[in-house]
């Protein structure tokens, strides 16, 4: 009994608004204000920005780490078609895979580095870069540069041949 009363009002509940006239719809219903009513007036509303597309095949080189232009250091970077990142660290050849990710996401796997000796700045520098590059989480193309950025630092690249 108490199970057919309780569907019983469940039923009416949902067939009340559908009884309703046609004017007491209509004054149910809340007015949705005007854009001039929320203070829009004739202010254009903003369109979404377009993803920008990680520009695949290009070799870049290193201008700055962590804000510091690099002078006398050399190191690259290339992300090919196949989404694998390779490039030059200073000192050793490196590769890993490389993703660029929507909403200008990155995401870099674990790096393979060969193991030449070399000395300690030289090392120190290759390090820092390849830190920054493994923990990258977001790139942007500012004026022409690739810019990388993630919790371990930001890389500056510029185009190179």
């Amino acid at each position: 009994m108490i199970r057919r009363l309780g569907l019983a009002a469940v039923i009416a509940a949902l067939a009340a608004p559908m009884l309703m006239s046609g004017e007491a719809m209509a004054q149910s219903r809340q007015k949705m204000p005007s854009r001039t009513e929320l203070g829009g007036g004739n202010t254009p509303i903003p369109m979404p920005q377009q993803e920008k597309t990680f520009p695949l095949g290009a070799s870049w080189s290193v201008v700055a780490l962590n804000g510091k232009p690099v002078k006398d250091r050399r190191a690259t970077l290339l992300v090919d078609q196949n989404l694998r990142g390779t490039g030059f660290g200073g000192c050793n050849t490196f590769s890993a895979s490389a993703y660029p990710l929507r909403q200008q996401g990155f995401a870099v796997g674990p790096i393979a580095v060969t193991r030449r000796s070399c000395d300690k700045g030289l090392l120190d520098f290759e390090r820092a870069f390849l830190m920054a590059l493994r923990a990258t989480q977001k790139w942007d193309l500012v004026s022409g540069q690739l810019v990388l950025k993630g919790g371990a630092g930001e890389l500056t690249l510029s185009r190179s041949l």
